[in-house]
């Protein structure tokens, strides 16, 4: 008699639990990944934390903006277009001091040190690969981002000098990079004159929109460090794309990169691919033959067609 009165407790809890839709009748739902911390998740295909790489593109893409500026601002076009062509993509804001520090007080994205940034990306790089499982990312980066990347490459783990294949890093793609200086249009030349007659333009701009611009600059402490002992790192694959109409990254053909021991460096003008055509600085980030490039850079098998993209 014990036992039945049990036997019947235990099914009318049962359906009571059923009836009240509760745990034994339904598994709890499937909560979505959270976003990777730093990404820029107002980007169109980009942040997708749930990516999973396919065979035919086993690298995450991670999209690197410039200084100044954000993700959303810079890879509109760009994103979307390697999403659909079945990439992950991932893209990060960075570069944006804490509020007490004295630096870049006006909060401007790229503003802060370079060398900090790179830090920055060294932590999206590894949460990227540990989300998707891949052992290795590729990199796009436009004006500072390239540059910063190569930082994170040289100074903060991105590659493995004594052991390439251990690379976090396959391939880097850079548009309009700062990677042997820049003069802003001969802005700096300005700049050089004013603290000829004690007017400390370099510090103000330091703490006014942050140091990184000055460190972009032809010939700053920073890039001689940078560049020391040469430009490229043994086992990835450099794909660098310049416009002659490049009015921010200047001269233009500063971006380009000298290939050192076991590296592979492809130094392309969008013109070579357009001639002619107008493309500015961020026209970089967005022009259909820009883009191109970047897709062909990013996978050598990419057909680019100039009937299509110069039109």
């Amino acid at each position: 008699m014990a036992c039945r009165a049990r036997s019947l407790f235990a099914a009318a809890t049962v359906a009571s639990a059923i009836a009240l839709g509760g745990g034994v009748a339904h598994a709890d739902p499937v909560q979505p990944a959270a976003p990777l911390s730093g990404a820029a998740v107002d980007v169109p295909g980009a942040d997708d934390p749930s990516c999973v790489p396919s065979p035919s593109h086993p690298n995450p893409v991670v999209l690197v903006h410039g200084t100044w500026s954000n993700a959303a601002a810079t890879w509109s076009e760009l994103a979307p277009e390697l999403h659909a062509q079945g990439y992950c993509v991932f893209a990060l804001n960075y570069g944006q001091p804490a509020l007490l520090e004295p630096d870049n007080l006006l909060r401007m994205w790229g503003g802060a040190d370079i060398r900090d940034s790179a830090k920055q990306l060294a932590a999206f790089v590894d949460a990227v690969r540990e989300r998707t499982g891949a052992a290795k990312v590729d990199i796009v980066g436009h004006s500072q981002g390239g540059t910063m990347a190569r930082q994170y490459l040289k100074f903060e783990g991105g590659a493995d000098v004594l052991d390439p294949a251990r690379n976090k890093v396959d391939k880097l793609v850079t548009l309009g990079a700062t990677n042997h200086g820049t003069t802003y249009d001969e802005k700096q030349l300005i700049g050089k004159i004013a603290e000829l007659v004690g007017f400390p333009v370099q510090d103000a701009a330091a703490v006014a929109v942050g140091p990184s611009a000055v460190q972009q600059m032809v010939g700053s402490p920073f890039l001689e460090v940078l560049n020391a002992g040469g430009d490229t790192l043994p086992g990835v694959t450099y794909t660098v794309v310049a416009s002659r109409d490049d009015t921010v990254s200047t001269p233009p053909e500063n971006t380009f990169l000298t290939p050192g021991p076991g590296a592979t460096v492809s130094n392309q003008w969008v013109q070579d691919t357009c001639p002619g055509a107008a493309i500015g600085h961020m026209g970089l980030t967005s022009k259909p033959a820009a883009v191109a490039l970047v897709s062909r850079g990013l996978d050598p098998s990419y057909v680019v067609d100039p009937a299509v993209v110069c039109s």
